[in-house]
């Protein structure tokens, strides 16, 4: 049944009215007074509001404006006993559904009510058409692209939770694809038309980053001359983005932990919490249930974090998927580029493609694929224009894969990086702890063993 909110001071008219519209099927709900009225407003939920207009405290007008701010779309009958050509055109140009004076006819009022609450379901339904349009012609143009069984069985499960509100922890190796599958769980959710805020935890120092998270007010530290935003309140309505959350100081944890729980924030040099309406998808290239046991990472905020939990395999395990993303990233590069060529692969380039390990995952052979479309000077991508590291026989092996032919130190050390990134992840930060190296020294090593491309 449609649901009513009167309003008016006058108990007979209340009493009337409540009388006339549930005989005609109305669910109704009334109140003497426009300040109680809209403080119920969310609670009752109405699919009309029909109020009086001149009313003590709080006029009808008022509830007007009001009504209007929190749902354009919730029609609002006005009443009065004295109307007048001018209120009545004051009214419509505020948004008023219809104009109606005292004493009425109880056939039309019944109509009239009617007529709203027909024009209220019909603009929520167009409302929910539009938006599934909008949800299947955006999950068409951005679904990621793979056939391969484990990978297809993640998409599956991301559309099964895309439209709730619930937490989602992605995990995987770098450059699986771990953002563009959060935005596609935002496309899918009922936060769509709210923005995709990101942010990489591993790539700003904590200083820095608690102010980007939480906002900060003005004079709360050297350079703080005015109120920032925090990136958590500015996703209001949308879809929050955590990346390498396990680079996280324990500190920033423990706000981050408590904005998760209690969906507020305190800006850094605040005092009062502030509440923030976001959803929270959170991704990792760490195994957190290890740095848990390391004592890196709480515990309570894993579990926090991890309510549905989406592992996308990396690219080694869905070979099956390197000739359709291929073509994929072909066609957008000669999209972007506009000149008319189509690029397509030759069968010894397909073949280089599928027999490499891809550490660097998608976007190493996003990046690889880029590169030779460039250097192969024609629409035809070739083998010779690969990174010499895919071309090359049995790829890039470390020691204990090749023959035994007594390896230079050279290689070894080489091969020991090469491990080392591989098990963090690339983190090139966590590499350098793990090799007991300065990064700067990491950093010139990559660049010596050709291991950063």
């Amino acid at each position: 049944m449609p649901k009513v909110l009167i309003i008016d001071d006058e108990h007979s008219i209340l009493q009337t009215l409540k009388i006339l519209l549930r005989g005609e099927g109305f669910e109704v709900e009334v109140s003497d007074n426009g300040r109680e009225a809209l403080a119920r407003l969310s609670d009752i939920a109405p699919d009309v509001v029909l109020t009086d207009i001149r009313m003590p405290g709080v006029s009808g007008l008022e509830v007007l404006a009001a009504v209007r701010e929190k749902d354009p779309e919730l029609p609002v009958i006005l009443m009065t006993a004295q109307a007048s050509l001018q209120s009545a055109v004051q009214a419509v140009n505020q948004g008023a559904f219809y104009y109606v004076q005292k004493p009425f006819r109880n056939d039309e009022m019944a109509a009239l009510c009617r007529r709203a609450a027909e024009t209220r379901a019909l603009a929520r339904e167009n409302r929910q058409l539009k938006k599934e349009i909008r949800r299947r012609d955006s999950s068409r143009a951005a679904r990621p692209v793979g056939k391969n069984r484990a990978f297809v069985e993640v998409l599956r499960l991301a559309e099964m939770v895309a439209p709730t509100d619930s937490t989602v922890l992605v995990t995987g190796e770098s450059g699986t694809g771990k953002e563009i599958l959060a935005r596609y769980i935002h496309q899918l959710s009922e936060r769509e038309a709210g923005p995709f805020v990101s942010i990489n935890c591993g790539a700003l120092p904590e200083s820095l980053l608690e102010s980007e998270l939480f906002g900060h007010v003005k004079g709360s530290f050297t350079g703080a001359v005015r109120d920032k935003e925090g990136l958590l309140a500015a996703a209001r309505g949308g879809t929050f983005f955590l990346d390498e959350v396990g680079e996280m100081s324990p500190a920033l944890q423990v706000k981050l932990l408590r904005a998760l729980q209690e969906r507020e924030i305190v800006p850094v040099g605040a005092t009062e919490p502030r509440p923030i309406d976001v959803r929270i998808i959170a991704a990792t290239n760490r195994d957190l249930e290890q740095e848990i046991r390391r004592g890196t990472f709480r515990s309570d905020l894993y579990y926090r974090l991890n309510v549905i939990s989406l592992h996308i395999p990396p690219l080694r395990e869905r070979r099956d998927d390197i000739p359709l993303l291929a073509e994929w990233f072909l066609a957008r590069l000669a999209a972007e580029r506009g000149d008319g060529v189509t690029y397509s692969l030759e069968a010894e380039a397909l073949a280089a493609l599928r027999a490499y390990d891809w550490p660097g995952n998608v976007r190493e052979l996003e990046n690889a694929l880029e590169r030779a479309a460039i250097l192969s000077h024609g629409p035809v991508v070739r083998a010779a224009a690969l990174p010499s590291r895919i071309t090359a026989p049995g790829g890039r092996a470390l020691v204990s894969e090749r023959p035994p032919a007594n390896p230079t130190l050279e290689i070894i050390e080489r091969a020991y990086i090469e491990w080392v990134l591989r098990a963090e992840g690339g983190n090139k930060a966590r590499a350098a702890e793990v090799l007991g190296i300065d990064p700067s020294t990491l950093y010139r090593k990559i660049n010596r063993y050709g291991l950063g491309d």
